[in-house]
């Protein structure tokens, strides 16, 4: 074999970060050593995988195409190495889901998944559905968990379970005493809602089209909605997950909207060209059990 696992973790950590310095950084070797290996490696087989552009690198076409097949070598590679060492190939599984579900979802299910892997490492990122898209795509997370519908030409989107938004407001609210909401009412009161590229505000958008609405604040997080909806600033709609419990204390009201269409499902995002390792596989087998 004319190339090592190291030379894969260069040009794959390059890739990535698109810097040999930062690449060393992550990889805990001096710049020299990783500029090396990336250059023995082009060396070898008389090819060129990267072009510079500024101070950054950037893929270029080949590099690109052999991205995925260097991560699912890389991976299957390590994850060989642990089962040869631990009897367990469940090793680390980096995992992706915005706000809702990072909040509200993926803590119990990390813990069982912890119980029936002990040795497995996870991690965790949140953020909105298109950044945790884009980190699939840069192959920075094995599994993304989404709430907003996604089209990108190297993702599989894969359906997962149901959720439902729900409108609300301020127990003291002059709408919180109306049995039902009418569009009128939608139209002639201010909102604060989720920001555009959440998929909360995705499901949100579409519910509410032909509306004309007053958005009043567009914040990045669900306690700060449901603190600014309930000092007053307006309605606002999430997820029913994420007020469970401001509902069964009464510090927040639900609305009903019959005329209007809240419902929307979790996806699951994976890389089309991704090798899909055994803590991926069994992350989403855990996920999909019925009783979850």
């Amino acid at each position: 074999m004319r190339y090592t696992l190291r030379q894969l973790e260069v040009f794959l950590a390059v890739a990535r970060f698109a810097s040999v310095s930062r690449a060393a950084k992550a990889l805990f070797m001096s710049q020299s050593a990783t500029s090396g290996a990336l250059a023995d490696l082009e060396r070898q087989f008389s090819v060129q995988l990267f072009d510079r552009v500024g101070k950054r690198l950037a893929l270029n076409e080949l590099g690109q195409a052999l991205r995925p097949q260097a991560e699912a070598t890389l991976e299957q590679a390590q994850e060989l190495e642990r089962a040869l060492q631990t009897r367990n190939p469940v090793g680390r599984l980096r995992l992706g889901a915005t706000l809702t579900i990072g909040n509200y979802v993926a803590a119990p299910l990390m813990a069982r998944f912890l119980a029936d892997h002990p040795n497995a490492q996870l991690s965790l990122a949140v953020a909105n559905t298109e950044q945790i898209a884009r980190q699939v795509a840069n192959f920075e997370i094995d599994v993304g968990m989404i709430e907003g519908e996604l089209q990108h030409p190297d993702l599989d989107v894969e359906p997962w379970r149901q959720d439902q938004l729900v409108v609300f407001c301020a127990p003291d609210h002059p709408l919180g005493r109306r049995r039902n909401l009418t569009d009128a009412d939608l139209a002639a009161n201010a909102w604060v809602v989720r920001e555009h590229g959440s998929g909360t505000r995705q499901a949100f958008d579409r519910a509410m089209h032909g509306l004309t609405l007053q958005i009043a604040l567009e914040l990045q997080h669900t306690e700060a909605i449901k603190s600014a909806v309930a000092s007053g600033m307006g309605l606002g709609c999430l997820s029913e997950l994420a007020l469970q419990q401001e509902f069964r204390s009464g510090t927040l009201k639900a609305c009903k909207v019959p005329q209007r269409d809240f419902r929307r499902r979790f996806y699951f995002v994976l890389h089309k060209h991704k090798h899909r390792g055994t803590g991926a596989q069994a992350w989403l087998q855990l996920c999909r059990q019925p009783a979850l």
